[in-house]
């Protein structure tokens, strides 16, 4: 188990992790929504309060001017008597005044106000033939004030001036809003625990992922994160997963291929050296040194040819693009059947082709001729002595199809989806007699699938069942392209 260090864990600054960020903005837009509602609650409460108590204040004012104008004479007698016989005013305070602002009447004073000149900016406007209404609120107390003319047909005999101190819907509103104050807070510290809840949880999961990365990057593989869930995170952590499946397959094939490489070209090697190392130990006559050299240059041949399958295995995975160019089919068929037809002669092995008719195609001619001489060897190297070989080309609709059947004794179905891996032989012992190194029919499957191609395989076992190997290209007419 790979271990991540503190200095790996600690490379992301507190400040700039996603946690701290995204728990920033959480709270900072919730605390101004919440700020924000705060602000308008209590602006409408005060709003609401504002327009009953002006209501109220003004239906008082306009009664008693109203009962006021009605009077023969206005005097203060007169607006005592009026304001006796009015009733539940519930008034802090009441003023009267004549047209030129004298008080004529005050609730608060026992007369030593009268016939004094008043100069409040309500009365003053009221005297103006205006209607006022002010109001204040501050400490839990609402402070009205209201004041409007007193008309007698048509004419301004003095102005009403009324003043209360409303401590009860003070309180109330300031009730409300302490109570709209704490709901505030509540909430703001209940979304600032969950927003570091989620930040944090969400943190500690791309954290999981980053640390994965961290033990991918030391080498092991097969190392899998395991997140819950069916979000964005969950879903990376599955697609995470299948990456390292992929990692570690390629890993093992990776190993694979060199322990095979290694494996393979010792043994030439090995045997070259015992070669040698005889002739050099041993007195032998020059007949034995000569069928010892012969062998020692049969060994050389043999590490030659799987040196050169190995190179061109590198060059298929290398994808380095190369000028295609238009190839027919048959004539590199007619020349890979004349370079193999020694071997075929050698190995009683009789090579038919079938060329209903000949296919151009857009591919590299080496990689058409790599591909065809693989697949025609092996079709000789794996027949039986007297076997037969066909090789049959045709076009169906916009393919060529070009087919390799041979008569030797199959390929067995559970080998059937691992002969085009690298090193792998169906019968081992039957392919070092025979000189094969596993990788022609890999280097056929990557050519074929580098040039736009397909290849399958059928196969049976038993005596002279043989295999069938087809490949599509699809086909480049000439004529079409001029």
């Amino acid at each position: 188990m790979a271990i991540i260090s503190k200095n790996e864990k600690a490379d992301i600054p507190k400040y700039s992790s996603t946690q701290f960020r995204y728990g920033m903005i959480y709270i900072l837009l919730t605390l101004a929504v919440l700020i924000f509602l705060n602000i308008y609650c209590s602006d409408t409460s005060q709003k609401l309060f504002y327009q009953s108590k002006q209501s109220s204040m003004q239906d008082k004012v306009q009664l008693v001017a109203y009962t006021i104008a009605e009077q023969d004479v206005i005097n203060t007698e007169s607006v005592k008597n009026v304001v006796e016989q009015l009733e539940n005013l519930s008034l802090t305070r009441l003023i009267v005044t004549d047209p030129a602002g004298q008080v004529l009447y005050d609730s608060l004073s026992k007369g030593s106000s009268y016939g004094a000149y008043t100069l409040y900016p309500e009365i003053v406007q009221a005297l103006q033939g205006n209607d006022v209404f002010t109001w204040q609120y501050h400490d839990g107390v609402m402070e009205s004030r209201a004041s409007t003319p007193i008309l007698s047909y048509n004419t301004l005999t003095g102005a009403v001036y009324m003043m209360e101190y409303d401590s009860a819907q003070g309180e109330l509103i300031k009730s409300l809003q302490m109570n709209i104050l704490t709901i505030t807070v509540v909430l703001v510290v209940a979304i600032t625990l969950f927003s570091l809840s989620f930040s944090r949880a969400y943190s500690q999961r791309m954290r999981k992922i980053i640390a994965s990365i961290q033990i991918i990057r030391q080498g092991e593989y097969a190392h899998k994160v395991a997140l819950r869930g069916n979000d964005e995170l969950a879903v990376l952590g599955r697609q995470f997963n299948d990456l390292t499946d992929q990692l570690c397959a390629s890993e093992a094939r990776r190993q694979q291929f060199v322990s095979d490489a290694s494996h393979e070209l010792k043994t030439p090697l090995a045997s070259i050296k015992l070669l040698a190392d005889s002739i050099l130990q041993n007195d032998m006559d020059l007949d034995t040194i000569r069928e010892f050299v012969a062998d020692i240059g049969d060994e050389a041949d043999r590490l030659n040819r799987m040196s050169a399958k190995l190179l061109s295995l590198t060059k298929v995975n290398s994808d380095i693009s190369a000028d295609c160019e238009i190839v027919y089919i048959g004539p590199t068929i007619s020349r890979v059947v004349r370079m193999l037809s020694s071997i075929a002669d050698h190995s009683a092995v009789t090579i038919k082709t079938d060329i209903v008719t000949d296919c151009s195609i857009l591919i590299q001619e080496d990689d058409l001729y790599q591909i065809i001489f693989n697949l025609v060897e092996n079709g000789i190297k794996y027949n039986i002595p007297g076997g037969k070989l066909f090789i049959r080309l045709h076009r169906q609709d916009d393919n060529a199809i070009l087919t390799v059947e041979d008569t030797g004794v199959g390929i067995p179905d559970s080998s059937i989806d691992q002969i085009f891996e690298r090193f792998y032989r169906v019968d081992k012992a039957r392919s070092r007699q025979s000189g094969g190194s596993g990788l022609g029919l890999a280097i056929v499957r990557d050519m074929v699938q580098r040039n736009r191609g397909t290849i399958l395989v059928q196969s049976n076992i038993g005596e002279h069942s043989g295999s069938t190997f087809t490949v599509v290209f699809p086909i480049f007419d000439v004529e079409e392209e001029e």
